[in-house]
């Protein structure tokens, strides 16, 4: 098969045909999500963050019967802090809440005729003993890459090693891109702010510029505002080895649905997902912290802008997402689209239509190629 002008060295490296990446988005990159992008000639990457890690040996296994492609798995790391052990769960966090945080969220609820419930746990609970279990399952598995998309995963490098893996990890700062590397961290996503989910401050263009100056000739992939073709293409114009991209893959036939399978998310949260993507221009994002106690770009909500107003409270990361999980799980039995919070990039503009996650992978490269090919003409 003649290979295209989009494959490049890191494309020899982890067997695929287009530098085009998921991220591992937790709920939204399950089994059916990430063998779907491999498959197409991209590369998958399993969302671990909305798994138990006894769901997760299955959901690999479950790739595998999808796609015989390399995929990888991404789960965060928590901040390490004094006050919780390393193997804190969902009741050590619950006890760390202050009594005004509770009133608060007692109120806030009882004025917006949210039903008192309890959360689930998944996404909601980090621990550093959680996220080590992830990356060994990972490994006994024979994963091909781990990939930390919050925190430090320094500490997996060596083991990984060992048994033939790579590790990742995404940042927003230079500083922290030249650490990594220099720690061994065999590649790094850098995240511009204009993308969906926990990011920074700094735009993608400049970070991703940076970061290829800084640790050249590692491989770095370039993240925030990209969904079609045009952006591969000037990541790759830039010198990174490819794309990382989340938000274009929400809205897609996939998306989410081992989540509503192991009812981590109802399908009334996952159709409200896709549509606010859909529905959103450029402008209708925000980073807030009212959703995990990190910023995070989210399409702009009921609940974000009244908990933002009225100063409500921000727990530190992670007990602010167990915090928040009882709230939330009332909005969604309840289905209050105007408090949904979905988690979307900038980009959000240019996406209109639910479609397969290979037709989005197909327009994608089909468009960087002949924009690519159109530059060499010339």
């Amino acid at each position: 098969m003649k290979k295209s002008i989009l494959y490049n060295d890191f494309c020899d490296m982890y067997g695929i045909e287009s530098p085009i990446v998921l991220a591992g988005m937790g709920y939204a990159a399950g089994p059916a999500l990430t063998a779907a992008v491999s498959n197409a000639g991209g590369l998958g990457v399993l969302g671990a963050a909305s798994m138990t890690t006894d769901e997760l040996p299955e959901m690999i296994r479950r790739t595998r019967e999808l796609t015989d492609k390399p995929f990888g798995v991404d789960c965060p790391m928590p901040p390490q802090l004094d006050e919780w052990p390393d193997d804190a769960d969902e009741e050590v966090y619950r006890k760390s809440f202050p009594p005004e945080a509770i009133e608060y969220a007692d109120k806030f609820r009882e004025r917006f005729g949210i039903p008192k419930m309890k959360g689930k746990a998944g996404l909601q609970v980090f621990s550093h003993t959680y996220t080590k279990e992830i990356f060994r399952i990972s490994a006994r598995e024979k994963v091909p890459f781990f990939v930390s998309a919050v925190g430090d995963p320094s500490w997996a490098v060596a083991e990984a090693h060992d048994k033939g893996m790579r590790v990742w990890s995404l940042i927003g700062l230079t500083r922290q891109a030249r650490k990594l590397s220099k720690n061994g961290v065999d590649l790094i996503v850098a995240q511009g702010t204009e993308a969906g989910g926990h990011t920074g401050r700094i735009g993608t263009l400049p970070l991703v510029t940076s970061v290829l100056n800084a640790i050249s000739p590692k491989p770095v992939l370039a993240a925030g505002g990209i969904a079609d073709g045009r952006g591969l293409a000037a990541a790759l114009a830039m010198g990174a080895a490819g794309a990382w991209l989340g938000t274009a893959f929400v809205p897609t036939e996939e998306a989410g649905l081992e989540a509503i399978e192991t009812g981590i998310m109802s399908q009334w949260e996952v159709d409200i997902w896709k549509q606010k993507i859909l529905n959103a221009t450029e402008d209708d994002t925000k980073i807030s912290r009212v959703l995990t106690g990190k910023t995070l770009r989210m399409i702009k909500n009921k609940f974000q802008q009244t908990w933002e107003q009225e100063d409500g409270p921000i727990l530190k990361h992670p007990s602010h997402n167990v915090f928040v999980a009882d709230i939330q799980e009332g909005i969604r039995q309840v289905e209050m689209e105007d408090f949904a919070v979905p988690v979307g990039g900038q980009i959000s503009g240019i996406i209109h239509k639910i479609k397969p996650a290979a037709e989005v992978v197909n327009e994608i490269a089909e468009q960087a190629i002949h924009l690519l090919e159109r530059f060499r003409r010339s």
